[in-house]
C-alpha cells in the first residue's frame, strides 16, 4: 500500500491550503482514511477522519469549523481542506489508512491506522 501526500507549503495566518493523498495498493473504497499531524517536538495527533463511503467524518476540536476532510473513491484520493490557518497548525501532515475493511466507523486513534504516507509539511507564518 502506498499513500502519497501533497499540497503542503508556506502560508500566512488566515490562509488556506488543500492537502491531497493518493492511495494505491489495496481497494481504497473499503477503508476509512485519516489525516494526522506532528508538530516539531510533539507527538503525532489526530486531525480528521472519514469513513470508507464518505458518509461519516470526525474532527479534532482544533480542526472543527476550519478543516474539511473529503474523499473521491473513483480517484483513490482523500483531501483535507484547511481554512483560517493558524501558526499552531504548523506541522507535518500525514494521511493514513484505517486497518479495518468495510468499517463505517472512523477512529481518532493512531493505532487504528496501519499504512501511512510520507507526510507533507505545512508552515503557517504569523
Amino acid at each position: 500500500v502506498q499513500l502519497q501526500a501533497s499540497g503542503g507549503g508556506l502560508v500566512q495566518a488566515g490562509g488556506s491550503l488543500r492537502l491531497s493523498c493518493a492511495a494505491s495498493g489495496r481497494t481504497f473504497s473499503m477503508y476509512a482514511m485519516g489525516w494526522l499531524r506532528q508538530a516539531p517536538g510533539k507527538e503525532r495527533d489526530f486531525v480528521a477522519a472519514i469513513s470508507n463511503g464518505g458518509g461519516t467524518t470526525k474532527y479534532a476540536d482544533s480542526a472543527k469549523g476550519r478543516f474539511t476532510i473529503s474523499r473521491d473513491n473513483a480517484k483513490n484520493t482523500v483531501y483535507l481542506q484547511m481554512n483560517s490557518l493558524k501558526p499552531e497548525d504548523t506541522a507535518v501532515y500525514y494521511c493514513a489508512s484505517d486497518f479495518r475493511p468495510n468499517n463505517r466507523l472512523v477512529s481518532s486513534q493512531t493505532d487504528d491506522y496501519d499504512y501511512w504516507g510520507q507526510g507533507t509539511l505545512v508552515t503557517v507564518s504569523s
